[in-house]
């Protein structure tokens, strides 16, 4: 599932195409939506809020959200998409671009004035432009409020967290010296949650994302999909499991026995 940084991104690259342009036509691919035809209306553009994207087109927004194989594309008119047509569930057509949404996982059209109604939800934005004490005190607080939960849990729930992913909750783990089964009493939340917002922040604007500082193939992360290879702080087998709030959340998680407590 793509981490708030890719969907951050995402929102900018559409933002910067499609802000101020007029629809020529929109074409809903799920049943609930096949009749909406936002044909003439002006984009005011696309925002991020943690890993959803909304896309204002006058009175409505698009919300559409990623899951874990979708992506938007941006094409100009004519040329040939690189995915399926089948796989495609939204287009959105201007005079310059077609802008394509495959595989998304979720779509809705709700009101301007009802955009809460699918984000609302959300804990703070860890990508938020207004991210600053305020936004950390609320997420730690948030995450501190379920003491037994597993760390790891925790990071990954976006009521806690807006946009924070699988890679980070475990690189995250690592640099904080916690295993990711370490329930959150037994957590220092506060530097935790500082760090997160450093981390994704750096690598917003780069498709190579590190936790190291290294930017070379092989060397980005810690311990994520590293499992039986040495830690590169202390040498000791890097171990792997699973962790989730149920069985349908489960997530493979990883972890230094050594460096991890």
């Amino acid at each position: 599932m793509p981490e708030g940084d890719t969907v951050y991104r995402t929102a900018r690259h559409l933002d910067a195409a499609l802000a101020g342009q007029t629809l020529l036509g929109s074409d809903f691919r799920v049943p609930r939506y096949a009749e909406i035809d936002l044909s003439g209306r002006t984009i005011d553009g696309v925002v991020s809020i943690g890993k959803h994207l909304l896309t204002r087109v006058g009175d409505v927004s698009i919300h559409s959200h990623l899951k874990m194989e979708g992506s938007w594309h941006l094409y100009r008119p004519g040329s040939r998409w690189k995915r399926p047509a089948s796989t495609a569930r939204l287009i959105l057509t201007t005079d310059d671009w077609v802008a394509v949404g495959f595989d998304l996982g979720t779509i809705d059209v709700v009101s301007r004035d009802d955009e809460g109604s699918v984000v609302g939800h959300l804990g703070p934005d860890v990508l938020a432009p207004d991210w600053g004490a305020a936004s950390e005190a609320q997420a730690v607080a948030l995450v501190q409020a379920a003491p037994e939960r597993e760390i790891h849990v925790a990071l990954l729930d976006q009521r806690n967290l807006a946009g924070l992913g699988n890679v980070y909750a475990n690189e995250l783990c690592f640099l904080r010296g916690v295993l990711p089964t370490r329930p959150v009493a037994e957590v220092d939340v506060p530097p935790l949650i500082a760090l997160a917002h450093r981390a994704i922040l750096v690598n917003r604007d780069r498709t190579e994302r590190s936790t190291t500082g290294d930017l070379r193939s092989g060397r980005q992360s810690w311990v994520y999909r590293r499992e039986n290879q040495p830690c590169r702080r202390c040498g000791t087998r890097i171990r792997a499991g699973k962790l989730g709030a149920d069985e349908l959340k489960l997530r493979d998680v990883y972890w230094c026995p050594r460096c991890q407590t």
